[in-house]
């Protein structure tokens, strides 16, 4: 390298480790917030899974099998708001977090993890977003707004393959939730691994609602993907359809009550997962 060069790439490199020593700090500071944002996913989760299960038994006509559905369960209680505003600041921090988590893996050029990290970021920004919308006194649908986002993929060049793409991708994380379930993999979301969690019979009650959990979410997720193939087949955005369609698909088919009341009390189960998570998680 040419001498002059040299004081300014020892600047860059002093700038990049003082940007990454700033996201770290910043990632510490937002931990305790966001651990809170288990403890919100948990009980949507658990509001998701009583209102499949309610779709199942024949009611839960007015109400949505999916995060809007739950988040306008929290509204309609004596403490909605209250409850709302805060799911929203533990939801915006745990989604900060995990993109911060996730520059600090890609600066690290461990690109698996560092996508893993701003994907799941984004994941629950949107859904701070959600409840955001709750929170102020409105109302969202996340099927119309699946719908039209089908549609202007549709609507796009080469869209109909894209949404194939969409619906084969989902396909694969619902395979892997299945996998996760069905495999001692869960205990992968705790720090420390196996020596971690609760222990004796509580540890074990909450390693099979982890497993379970996973295992009717990735039901559900392959359902959503399955939806989405067959709307880029049929070329008919109307055809995509998020969590509440999926529970709703579920319904008709072949033992379909009792399917869909066993993926609602997995759901259940995967929010108490969460607030395992909350306390013993990796983030």
């Amino acid at each position: 390298m040419p001498p002059s060069r040299e004081p300014a790439a020892a600047a860059g490199r002093r700038a990049g480790a003082d940007a990454e020593h700033r996201a770290r700090q910043a990632r510490e500071r937002l931990e305790p917030v966001a651990r809170a944002g288990f403890v919100v996913s948990g009980v949507l989760h658990v509001l998701i899974g009583v209102l499949a299960v309610r779709i199942a038994l024949g009611g839960g006509s007015g109400s949505s099998a999916d995060s809007s559905g739950a988040l306008g369960e929290v509204a309609r209680t004596p403490f909605g708001a209250f409850a709302l505003w805060a799911a929203v600041v533990a939801l915006a921090a745990l989604g900060l977090w995990q993109l911060l988590d996730g520059a600090l893996e890609a600066r690290a050029k461990d690109a698996q993890e560092a996508a893993k990290g701003l994907g799941k970021g984004v994941t629950y920004l949107v859904l701070a977003g959600t409840a955001l919308t709750f929170a102020r006194g409105g109302s969202s649908s996340s099927e119309s707004a699946t719908d039209d986002v089908t549609a202007a993929l549709m609507g796009s060049p080469g869209g109909v393959l894209l949404v194939g793409a969409v619906g084969l991708a989902v396909l694969g994380v619902g395979g892997y939730l299945v996998y996760k379930g069905c495999s001692r993999k869960v205990r992968d979301d705790l720090r420390g691994g196996r020596s971690a969690g609760p222990r004796g019979r509580a540890g074990r009650a909450a390693l099979w609602a982890g497993r379970a959990g996973y295992l009717a979410e990735g039901v559900a997720l392959a359902v959503v993907g399955a939806l989405f193939v067959v709307a880029a087949v049929r070329s008919d955005p109307s055809e995509a359809g998020g969590l509440d369609a999926a529970m709703r698909t579920l319904v008709g088919a072949p033992f379909g009550v009792a399917l869909l009341v066993a993926v609602g009390v997995g759901f259940a189960l995967y929010g108490v997962w969460c607030f395992v998570r909350a306390r013993w998680g990796e983030l």
